[in-house]
């Protein structure tokens, strides 16, 4: 599968010019251009506009960037999953915050390990945004987060309530923290 297409597409959106995509891709800028001909001629449509001050994109070119990112990110997981490991069936991909690693996710983790002897288990760290956005793209099957973002075809289940504790020295009666607490109006 050609991805260096894609992925050189989408540095140019990111760089904003073929010189500065070519300085990131470790090629020539002539290479840069060989490759948007060919993903154009691929494609059937121009994607960028060339100017002095760079290259902006067309609205195909625009409409194209969701195409490339997904693309990557199909070829990267593709990449990652395959193949099975002996013994596997299938992979199951989970990401949690770092502050819900240890020990509530190690905890678990080791505990499904034993239970389900079939299934591969593939851990990512992440902030909450990033892991979302890999459960909305299919990168991760499975994400514990704080404060999930409700969306259509997103099944949210709360596993625990977490209880906060105030501890504050003896020598400074004082507490060095001041919640806001404010009534909303209606």
């Amino acid at each position: 599968m050609d991805t260096v297409l894609a992925k050189t597409f989408l540095e140019i959106v990111r760089t904003g010019s073929f010189i500065a995509a070519a300085e990131k891709l470790h090629v020539t800028q002539t290479t840069v251009t060989a490759r948007v001909h060919n993903l154009e001629k691929q494609i059937g449509c121009k994607l960028f506009i060339r100017n002095r001050s760079g290259a902006s994109l067309t609205a195909n070119g625009d409409r194209f960037i969701e195409y490339a990112t997904k693309f990557i990110q199909t070829w990267e997981t593709a990449k990652r999953d395959l193949p099975l490991p002996i013994g596997t069936e299938r992979i199951l991909n989970i990401g949690s915050e770092i502050s819900l690693w240890s020990p509530l996710m190690l905890k678990w983790l080791n505990n499904l390990k034993d239970d389900v002897v079939d299934v591969a288990i593939r851990t990512e760290i992440g902030e909450r945004q990033s892991l979302i956005e890999k459960l909305d793209h299919g990168v991760l099957d499975v994400i514990i987060v704080h404060q999930p973002e409700y969306s259509a075809g997103i099944q949210i289940e709360q596993l625990l309530e977490e209880k906060l504790i105030f501890v504050h020295s003896i020598k400074s009666p004082e507490p060095y923290i001041y919640p806001n607490i404010f009534k909303m109006q209606v």
